[in-house]
C-alpha cells in the first residue's frame, strides 16, 4: 500500500465552496486550516463540525480546523486555495502578503473564485489581477480550478469533474493530483484564460436563464426548446468574449469548463444566479434598487452572493471595449441596471423573432 503524504493546506474563505474543498482535503488526510470571516462560522466548524450558514446539512471532519486569522490560515502551507468572492479577493490577498511562504513564493496557490477584478490598470481576469499584487515568482504559476460543481453535491460525494488550469502545466497537475480521488475527478488544462472567462460569463447567462425559468410558470411561450436556444446562444457569447480576451483553446468552451459549467449553473436548483433571475421575476427583487451599482452593494444582504451581478457590469464594459455583440449579456445588464423592465426586455427579444408573450403579468 502506498502511503499518502499528509500536506498542510490552507483554504481562504468558508463559504459553501471553500468549506467543501476543505472537507474533501481533510477527508484525504491532509492537515487543513480554513479561514472564516465570521467568528460564528469558525466557532461552529470547530465545535459542531458543521457550517449551517453556507453548507447546511453536511457534517465536517473533526480534524478540519477553522480560524478567523487569515494570516494563520495561510502560513506554513504547501498549498493554498483562495475561495472568497471576487469583490473581496484583492483585500484578502493584501492581508496575506506578509506571510513568509507567500512572500518567498513557496506556497502553491489556486483560485476558485469566479468573475473579473478591476485594478488601477483596468478590468482583468482573476489570475492577472493577483499577479499584479503577488511576488513575481507567481507570474504564470497561479492555478485556476473550475467546472460544473455545485458545492452542495461535491460535499455529499456526488461524482463531479473539474478543470485545473495553469500556464505552467506542472502546477495544474499538482493540484489535479491533490484533489483527485473518490467521487472527484480533475483534468488539467493550459488554457487558464479561457477557463476563467467561462466561469465568469456563464453566471451572467444563468441570471437570464433564471428569469426565463420563472416566465415559464405563467406563459406558454417558453419551454425546453427556448431554454436550449438560450443555452446555445449564451455559449456563443461566452466563446466570443473568450476568444477576444485571449483564450488559447477553442475546445475549452465545449468542455467541462464551458458547456458543462454553463448547463449546471443554469439548470440546477443550487444555482445562485439562476435563483436571482427567478426572484427578479417572481419577487420583483430589483424594485429595491435603483441601479446595478446599488444591487452590487446590496448583494451581501439578500441571503446569497450571485456573482453574475458583478460580472454583468464588467462584461458590459468589456463588450464595448472589444466591440462585441453580446445580446443576452447586454440584455441582462440592462435589466439589472434598471434601464428596462424584465418583461419589456424579453418582449423586445421575442418581437425580434416575430412573437409575443401572452399572459405575462
Amino acid at each position: 500500500m502506498v502511503k499518502r503524504t499528509r500536506l498542510k493546506v490552507g483554504v481562504i474563505g468558508a463559504g459553501a465552496w471553500g468549506t467543501t474543498l476543505a472537507k474533501v482535503l481533510a477527508e484525504k488526510g491532509h492537515r487543513v486550516e480554513l479561514w472564516a470571516f465570521e467568528p460564528s462560522v469558525a466557532q461552529e466548524i470547530n465545535q459542531n463540525h458543521t457550517n449551517s450558514r453556507y453548507l447546511m446539512g453536511v457534517g465536517l471532519p473533526a480534524a478540519l480546523k477553522a480560524t478567523t486569522d487569515v494570516q494563520q490560515a495561510a502560513a506554513h502551507k504547501a498549498f493554498l486555495f483562495l475561495a472568497v468572492p471576487t469583490p473581496f479577493l484583492l483585500r484578502v490577498v493584501r492581508d496575506i502578503l506578509a506571510v513568509p511562504d507567500i512572500r518567498e513564493g513557496k506556497a502553491q496557490i489556486a483560485l476558485v473564485s469566479k468573475g473579473f477584478v478591476e485594478t488601477s490598470t483596468g478590468i482583468h481576469l482573476i489570475t492577472e489581477a493577483l499577479e499584479e499584487h503577488l511576488p513575481d515568482s507567481y507570474g504564470g504559476n497561479l492555478v485556476y480550478i473550475s467546472g460544473p460543481s455545485h458545492a452542495e453535491e461535491v460535499a455529499r460525494g456526488k461524482i463531479t469533474a473539474l478543470i485545473s488550469a495553469c500556464r505552467n502545466g506542472t502546477n495544474a497537475i499538482r493540484f489535479r493530483e491533490l484533489l483527485s480521488g473518490g467521487s472527484l475527478l480533475l483534468f488539467s488544462s493550459l488554457d487558464v484564460r479561457g477557463v476563467q472567462i467561462c466561469a465568469a460569463v456563464k453566471n451572467v447567462v444563468a441570471i437570464g436563464f433564471g428569469m426565463m425559468d420563472a416566465l415559464k410558470e405563467f406563459s406558454d411561450m417558453f419551454g425546453d426548446n427556448t431554454e436550449s436556444l438560450l443555452l446555445a446562444s449564451g455559449l456563443n457569447e461566452i466563446q466570443r468574449i473568450g476568444m477576444a480576451m485571449g483564450a488559447t483553446h477553442p475546445e475549452t468552451f465545449t468542455s467541462l469548463a464551458g458547456v458543462g459549467d454553463l448547463e449546471v449553473t443554469c439548470r440546477s436548483e443550487y444555482g445562485r444566479n439562476r435563483r436571482l433571475g427567478r426572484e427578479i421575476i417572481l419577487d420583483r427583487l430589483l424594485e429595491r434598487y435603483a441601479s446595478i451599482d446599488e444591487l452590487i452593494v446590496g448583494l451581501p444582504h439578500i441571503g446569497y452572493f450571485a456573482e453574475g451581478v458583478v460580472a454583468s457590469s464588467y462584461v458590459q464594459r468589456l463588450a464595448m471595449q472589444h466591440e462585441l455583440w453580446l445580446p443576452i449579456c447586454s440584455g441582462v445588464y440592462r435589466i439589472l441596471n434598471r434601464e428596462v423592465q424584465p418583461l419589456e426586455a424579453v418582449q423586445g427579444i421575442m418581437d425580434g423573432l416575430g412573437g409575443s408573450i401572452p399572459g405575462a403579468p
